[in-house]
C-alpha cells in the first residue's frame, strides 16, 4: 500500500489536471473516483458531463446524431472541463484520439494512460451495457481493432500504468505512485524563484 505523500497537500498537485486515457473497461472512471480522492481533487467523468450536456445518454446521442458529432461535443466539453479548476478527469475511449483534446490535455494537466490487455478489457465490458462502439459487433474483435488503433496514440501520454485482474486500490494506488513520482521530478526539474 502506497502511503499519501505531503506532496498530496503540496501547490504541484492542485496546478493541473490528472486526465485518466485508455480503452474502454481500463476503469478510467473508478480508478479516478479513488484517485481523486486520495488527491483531495474533485472527480468528473467527462461521459457524465456529454449526458448532462446533450440531455440524453451516450447511447442515444450515438443514436440520434453519430459518432462524428459525438466527438465534436465531446471535445468542447473535455476544453471547458480543462479551462476550471483542477480536477480528476475520466475521458471516453476516444477522446485522446483526437489531436486538439491532446493538445488540450497536455497544456492544462497530466495525462495517465491506464492499459489493459484484452482478456481484462474484454471480461470488463461484458459486465456492461451501453458502450455503443460494442453494440452492433463481435465485442472482442472490436476492442482488439481498438486497441491497435489506439494503443500507440495512448502511449503519447505522460505516464502508463497497467489496469489488471484484482483489487482496483493496487491500480489506484500504483497510479498514485507514479504521479507522485512524476510531479516530484518536475518540481525539482524546475528551478526556485
Amino acid at each position: 500500500m502506497v502511503i499519501q505523500s505531503d506532496l498530496a497537500h503540496s501547490p504541484e498537485i492542485h496546478a493541473k489536471s490528472i486526465v485518466l486515457v485508455g480503452l474502454m473497461g481500463a476503469g478510467k472512471s473508478s480508478v479516478g473516483r479513488r484517485l481523486a480522492q486520495k488527491l483531495e481533487l474533485p472527480f468528473v467523468d467527462a461521459d457524465r458531463e456529454i449526458e448532462n450536456a446533450a440531455g440524453c445518454t451516450i447511447p442515444e446521442f450515438f443514436e440520434r446524431f453519430g459518432e462524428e458529432e459525438f466527438r465534436r461535443g465531446e471535445r468542447r466539453v473535455i476544453q471547458r472541463i480543462l479551462d476550471g479548476p483542477p480536477v480528476v478527469l475520466a475521458t471516453g475511449g476516444g477522446a485522446f484520439m483526437a489531436e486538439d483534446t491532446r493538445e488540450a490535455i497536455a497544456a492544462h494537466a497530466v495525462s495517465l494512460w491506464l492499459k489493459a490487455d484484452l482478456d481484462v478489457l474484454f471480461e470488463r465490458v461484458s459486465r456492461r451495457q451501453g458502450r455503443p462502439l460494442l453494440a452492433k459487433q463481435n465485442p472482442r474483435a472490436v476492442l482488439e481493432k481498438l486497441m491497435e488503433e489506439r494503443y500507440p496514440v495512448y502511449a503519447l501520454a505522460d505516464l502508463e500504468v497497467e489496469s489488471r485482474r484484482g483489487p482496483i486500490e493496487m491500480t489506484v494506488d500504483k497510479a498514485y505512485e507514479v504521479l507522485m513520482a512524476y510531479l516530484d521530478g518536475a518540481s525539482e526539474a524546475v528551478p526556485a524563484e
